[in-house]
């Protein structure tokens, strides 16, 4: 079997470095048992190594080439490939327990696929994976970073995130054009948010939409001009002095000015 061509629109970028793949598949050592949810297999360089491990899993790939690969060199897989597009896929119809994902995920879509798995976070207990080394910086960025932004709020809220390792651009083919790092991320302890979540995520985006500006200006389009406490220091600060707790603080605060509104 010919081997697959990268495909630059689907952002294929094959590893080739089988020591890697391995300490990629052993991010998820510690979930034996608990299925797994590959994203984008490609020529299955990670995939033989999570089924050597003996994990329960399943791949989705979008690339039809790559799915026809899968299914002549892995035939353990058979049955077990999804030929989708993972964005578009109901999680929820796939997996009616916790699940794992994890992947080498193409970094044109990195940051959409962690938002889509947030939006199952009480089913994935941890996402571990490689991703763009910029893109990595920026979900364990703490507050007071450069770094520090919407999807390192949002995503701190529910997990913790660990920068694992760097990789280089020479073990893939074809080579990106930006270094890569692999991450793991992994449920906290966090139920459920003591102010209202949608609006949570309001604040976040509305905020950082305007980053360089203050809260008492980037608040503004939620709260209005007629809000009567914008002497408060929280107001002081920009987006990315707030940790996630005052984030939630500050969501209770829009969420009581709103009601009082009413």
């Amino acid at each position: 079997m010919r081997l697959v061509k990268p495909k630059k629109a689907l952002g294929q970028h094959f590893l080739k470095d089988l020591q890697i793949a391995e300490r990629i598949s052993d991010t998820l050592k510690e979930y034996v048992g608990t299925p797994v949810l590959e994203i984008g297999p490609g020529m299955g360089v990670l995939t033989q190594f999570l089924l050597e491990a003996q994990h329960d899993l399943k791949v989705v790939e979008l690339d039809h080439e790559s799915v026809e690969y899968l299914e002549q060199n892995f035939p353990d897989l058979r049955g077990r490939i999804i030929a989708q597009d993972f964005l578009r896929l109901d999680l929820s119809q796939l997996y009616d327990k916790p699940f794992c994902v994890i992947g080498n995920y193409p970094y044109n879509i990195s940051s959409q696929i962690f938002f889509k798995v947030l939006d199952y976070k009480d089913q994935v207990p941890c996402c571990s994976g490689m991703i763009q080394k910029e893109v990595a910086e920026r979900l364990v960025a703490a507050p007071g970073s450069k770094t520090y932004g919407i999807i390192s709020v949002l995503l701190q809220t529910w997990y913790d995130i660990e920068y694992l390792f760097t990789v280089h651009e020479n073990v893939f083919d074809p080579p990106p054009k930006v270094k890569s790092a692999v991450i793991r991320m992994t449920r906290n302890q966090r139920q459920h948010l003591e102010c209202d979540e949608k609006l949570f995520k309001t604040v976040v985006k509305t905020t950082f939409n305007q980053r360089r500006k203050t809260l008492r200006n980037s608040i503004k389009p939620l709260l209005g001009k007629e809000y009567t406490d914008y002497s408060q220091p929280i107001f002081d600060k920009r987006p990315e002095q707030l940790s996630v707790e005052q984030f939630i603080g500050l969501t209770l605060q829009v969420e009581a000015w709103l009601k009082s509104q009413q």
